[in-house]
């Protein structure tokens, strides 16, 4: 039969710790800013690079590229998540909580703040997607077919 203990015994080496998303030796401050930062960053390139016609096709290329970047360099100091569910679904089989509202706060406060800066900046809202040649309506509904018809020019 097989048990959480057989499971974790086969599966589980004591370092992976099912890839449990967890402050780095730094400690929590350092990755609640660290989280704030990449996520603040992050948001700001897709929104920026979404809405700029010319640019728009490639915000997912500028996306990847960012999270690239974050787990090269920015992993160390909080475990890159910038995905509560993500981090929630590995700390609840590992059982490891230790700075599990890290997870939840910097990247909400941090995309809520970059989405205020752009509003603020008066630049004009298109639609901010990942992918916007797809067919997939936005959701957002904010003048998408402007964006499509100034990148065709």
């Amino acid at each position: 039969m097989l048990t959480s203990a057989v499971i974790h015994e086969a599966f589980a080496h004591p370092s992976v710790n099912y890839i449990a998303t967890v402050p780095g030796p730094t400690g929590f401050l350092v990755a609640f800013n660290a989280e704030f930062i990449i996520a603040l960053a992050l948001m700001m390139t897709v929104l920026f690079v979404s809405n700029t016609p010319g640019l728009a096709r490639w915000t997912g290329i500028y996306a990847g590229c960012l999270v690239a970047i974050y787990i090269t360099f920015e992993a160390p100091f909080s475990g890159m998540s910038m995905n509560p569910a993500r981090t929630f679904g590995s700390a609840a089989v590992a059982s490891i909580w230790a700075g599990l509202w890290i997870y939840f706060t910097a990247p909400v406060l941090a995309m809520q703040l970059a989405a205020q800066i752009y509003v603020r900046s008066n630049r004009v809202v298109y639609c901010a997607k990942l992918h916007h040649h797809n067919g997939a309506r936005c959701i957002f509904n904010r003048g998408f077919s402007q964006l499509l018809d100034r990148e065709s020019k």
